[in-house]
């Protein structure tokens, strides 16, 4: 365990924002499919594009004779969209705790899985441009592979803040193991929604709100 950290890196669904309504993006999902030419989509798939690896991706493009990089694009095109739009309304909102963020004595970033898009529409929206750096995850095929838990954007933040002695925020496993492989700390935040969510690695810290974080800087 570090202690005087330097920066203070934060997950975003689930940590910062709430999570978006599953269902909003299997719909999206949908719109994705009907984009490329694909009526009528099984469910399977629906849930297979929300999250695929490279090759389930081509699995699924496959079947339906479509490019993957097509059906990507589409893909990202649509969630963007549909969680854009869930920003506006405000179903997807900042927790309230996200406030006691801004003065802390550290630098601070944001890095996702979400589309880099995404985050950009949430720190325009949700007036979270005192965030000295953010990373989401390009829209492309080559975006998959660097998603969390490899630390590629991670490290890339870690990077532009010239930090030293980092430490990580989020609510899932792939949050704690790519702190693990950029060498730095881990705090694992448990909202409502990972009651009862077990980890397999141990975090640094476990903490139930992000007005603890102050504490550990």
């Amino acid at each position: 365990m570090n202690t005087g950290y330097d920066a203070v890196v934060f997950d975003n669904d689930g940590v910062l924002t709430t999570p978006t309504d599953r269902d909003v993006l299997l719909e999206a999902m949908s719109d994705a499919f009907e984009t490329v030419g694909v009526g009528n989509p099984t469910d399977e798939h629906r849930r297979t594009l929300m999250g695929p690896s490279v090759e389930s991706l081509r699995t699924v493009a496959d079947t339906h004779g479509v490019d993957p990089h097509e059906l990507w694009t589409a893909r990202e095109h649509a969630a963007i969209e549909a969680q854009l739009e869930e920003i506006e309304t405000g179903r997807k909102r900042l927790y309230d705790d996200v406030d006691a963020l801004a003065d802390l004595e550290a630098a601070t970033a944001i890095v996702s899985n979400n589309q880099h898009e995404t985050i950009g529409n949430i720190v325009e929206h949700c007036d979270l441009d005192w965030f000295d750096a953010w990373y989401g995850r390009e829209p492309t095929v080559q975006g998959i592979d660097r998603k969390k838990p490899t630390p590629y954007y991670l490290e890339l933040a870690l990077e532009e803040l010239g930090t030293e002695n980092a430490l990580y925020v989020g609510d899932s496993w792939v949050d704690i193991e790519a702190a693990d492989a950029a060498g730095v700390d881990a705090a694992f935040i448990r909202r409502d929604h990972r009651k009862g969510y077990e980890l397999e690695r141990a975090p640094t810290y476990e903490i139930e709100d992000l007005e603890a974080i102050s504490g550990l800087l």
